[in-house]
């Protein structure tokens, strides 16, 4: 008997042991890609160690409790597990069939953030407030909807054997549905996650087997369109100086300049074992904006030293080459593409957070993959793990 994910359970009588049944051959646990689903375990962990003693003294924002975005923090990483479970046990096949849906439900969300339903939280108008004291940020969710979305019409006819390649009427297609979030969400402005969406594109394109002339011309597009939204006015002040501040560190280095002066000095005084957790004096002193979310990369810095922070990088390094495997070894054009635009997400958005607390990239406003706070992210980021595990869980195993 086959279950819905493809994967064999006959076969298995009493005698089996439980432990033989579930790493049998044929079995869900032994398709799953371990290294992935450990290493985005670990990055979690040491997001929780982070986020706790980047907040422990913030009586400000803990509200009195110093465990308080610790607890929630790992409960984020709770639901998002949970997620990655259920998208797997849905199976990324069952997803391509809702695509329509999921993508009506993102962009009405982002739309609601352009409303008075919208919120600005840190300097950046990118959410929707909930009751309870969460929040939601939809675009979050838009990167997933605009790789499934793309793999649907880019590989409908390469997969039923009609095409040998995606034709340039598809590909229009294909640009067309991503542009829509990717300009509501530039209305916001969230100029950050704007980035990784048009990455997220350049990637499905590179990995659809699209002519070049596409992916050069999007290029030349985004090009243009960046000089446009400088030109147009369009962004806001804060992420102008950010720019600016990037362009010229010394600008500023008490204002604009001064996230990225500040990180740099906690990463530079962790040395290489750091200064043991808790015990960073930037990160105690509260130096650093936003040490929980986009700069959490500073508290691993300076208090796990060289060491833990390459540690992080590792483990990233590690999810993205397993994902590029994944997207090597499966059969249908489909599922490389879905693991193709993770890849692109992954890989853009940790190079950007960690190089913008090293000041080689501007200040952008994006969390680390499954270490920063925001359960917004961990969502998104684990549901994506579960499409990736989807696809090697559903491929044949003598691929």
């Amino acid at each position: 008997m086959t279950g819905a994910n493809g994967f064999s359970v006959s076969g298995y009588g009493p005698q089996r042991s439980t432990w033989a049944r579930l790493f049998a051959r044929d079995s869900l646990a032994r398709r799953l890609d371990w290294p992935i689903l450990l290493s985005a375990i670990a990055l979690s962990v040491i997001g929780a160690a982070l986020v706790y003693s980047a907040t422990r003294n913030r009586t400000e924002l803990n509200q009195g409790d110093p465990y308080y975005f610790l607890f929630r923090h790992l409960l984020n990483t709770g639901i998002g597990f949970a997620l990655m479970v259920g998208t797997v046990w849905l199976g990324h096949r069952t997803l391509r069939g809702a695509v329509p849906i999921l993508y009506g439900i993102s962009v009405f969300l982002i739309l609601l953030v352009l409303t008075p339903l919208g919120a600005t939280i840190n300097g950046s108008h990118a959410w929707i407030k909930l009751p309870g004291g969460f929040s939601l940020q939809p675009s979050e969710f838009v990167k997933i909807t605009i790789i499934l979305g793309m793999a649907m019409l880019l590989a409908a006819r390469v997969d039923a054997g009609d095409k040998p390649y995606p034709d340039h009427r598809t590909v229009l297609q294909s640009l067309g549905l991503a542009t829509v979030p990717i300009l509501i969400v530039l209305l916001m402005p969230d100029l950050g996650s704007v980035m990784v969406m048009v990455i997220i594109v350049l990637g499905v394109l590179l990995a659809s087997g699209a002519s070049n002339r596409w992916v050069f011309g999007l290029m030349g597009t985004g090009a243009a369109g960046a000089i446009a939204v400088w030109q147009l006015g369009i962004l806001d002040e804060y992420q102008i100086n950010r720019f600016a501040a990037f362009a010229n560190p010394e600008l500023d280095p008490a204002g604009v300049g001064y996230n990225t002066n500040q990180a740099r000095i906690a990463i530079g005084s962790g040395g290489l074992f750091g200064t043991g957790l808790g015990n960073g004096s930037q990160t105690t002193g509260q130096f650093v904006p936003e040490q929980q979310t986009d700069f959490v990369f500073t508290v691993a810095g300076e208090e796990l030293g060289f060491i833990g922070a390459g540690l992080i990088i590792l483990l990233l390094g590690i999810v993205l080459w397993r994902a590029c495997r994944i997207a090597r070894e499966t059969t249908e054009l489909y599922g490389t593409i879905v693991a193709a635009g993770i890849i692109a997400w992954f890989g853009f958005q940790s190079f950007e957070n960690v190089g913008m607390t090293l000041g080689i990239m501007p200040v952008a406003g994006l969390p680390l993959p499954f270490v920063s706070y925001g359960g917004s992210s961990m969502f998104a980021v684990w549901v994506a793990v579960g499409l990736l595990q989807s696809i090697r869980v559903q491929r044949p195993m003598s691929a």
